[in-house]
């Protein structure tokens, strides 16, 4: 009998429940998927808590990222087939082993990744391609900061920056945050608490401007990230854990830059075309080891609590992942 995390109410890890399922029947156009592995961002514990800015219904069962095997198929389905270890993305049902999908959702996992990487690899990716490709149009040669270098899309932003040809300056609140960026391929590390941060970001441009700032964060970090940018520059709200900046309207005006949003779950469901493009290039990616996630620490499905709060602390250097077996 399948297990899935619960609520009846949106709440902190503890109002959720690990619960037996009913096998759930697979429709037209739907796949029966055996979850193995299910990535917990800070986005899914917000979701949880329901402080996040769209709330599904009730009950609810969170996580937005996994990767199992194929295990049925409903009619209608092609491109897939009884066994394939698929890679899948969801807003919720993902924390259980077990989870019946539209077809579209899943797709055959890169070459080379095992369940844990393959489960945080799809949504931070297809975020930091959406966000530099599409929104900040990073060009080869421009210089690129990233704002939450250790967290899930901040270090996602630093390989892709890299791939396009950026230099890539990376900002982290822990040594071992900022040696996890440089390991991703930054070229340059900056101490995100340190009092002379900015000294430190324009040391570490090797006087070139900042042309596009890559900003998970939000919160007080986002104002001095805006100051940085050079001429012309665009600054991508792509989160704001740390709180809703306020930024002086003057600042755009006076440097020529932008101020942009990036949200990949409005960007898929109005553009799915160009959406599904971006994906199968960050999965020809993955698939040639150009793009890759670092797993910090795996939780089994029992201990789904500890893992939610691994995940709202932010201190892990790398993705947390639920083991489903």
């Amino acid at each position: 009998m399948p297990r899935a995390v619960l609520a009846e109410e949106f709440g902190d890890p503890e109002a959720y429940q690990l619960r037996d399922l009913h096998h759930r029947s697979v429709e037209p156009g739907t796949v029966r998927i055996a979850i193995k592995a299910a990535g917990i961002s800070y986005v899914d514990v917000l979701t949880a808590q329901g402080r996040y800015q769209v709330k599904p219904p009730l009950p609810f069962c969170p996580g937005s990222e996994a990767a199992g095997i194929v295990r049925e198929l409903g009619e209608g389905v092609t491109g897939l087939a009884v066994g394939d270890a698929v890679s899948v993305g969801h807003w919720g049902g993902l924390f259980s082993d077990e989870a019946v999908l539209p077809a579209h959702t899943v797709r055959p996992m890169p070459p080379g990744l095992d369940f844990a990487e393959a489960a945080v690899f799809p949504v931070s990716y297809a975020t930091a391609w959406h966000a530099l490709v599409d929104r900040g149009q990073l060009r080869l040669g421009e210089t690129l900061l990233v704002l939450g270098a250790g967290g899930a899309t901040g270090y996602a932003a630093i390989q892709t920056g890299k791939h396009l040809g950026a230099r890539v300056i990376a900002s982290a609140s822990s040594e071992t945050k900022r040696a996890l960026a440089l390991a991703g391929g930054a070229d340059a590390v900056v101490d995100a608490r340190a009092a002379d941060w900015r000294e430190q970001v324009k040391a570490a441009s090797d006087g070139h401007p900042i042309n596009v700032v890559f900003d998970p964060v939000g919160g007080d970090a986002t104002d001095p990230a805006f100051r940085c940018l050079g001429w012309g520059g665009r600054h991508l709200v792509v989160g704001f854990p740390g709180g809703i900046a306020t930024l002086r309207t003057n600042l755009p005006l006076l440097k020529g830059a932008s101020l942009i949003g990036v949200d990949l779950r409005q960007f898929g469901a109005r553009e799915p075309d160009k959406a599904e493009a971006n994906r199968q290039a960050i999965f020809a990616l993955a698939t040639a080891g150009v793009l890759r996630p670092v797993v910090a620490r795996r939780h089994t499905l029992d201990d789904f609590r500890a893992a939610m709060r691994d995940a709202a602390a932010g201190t892990s250097a790398g993705r947390i992942v639920l083991i489903m077996d």
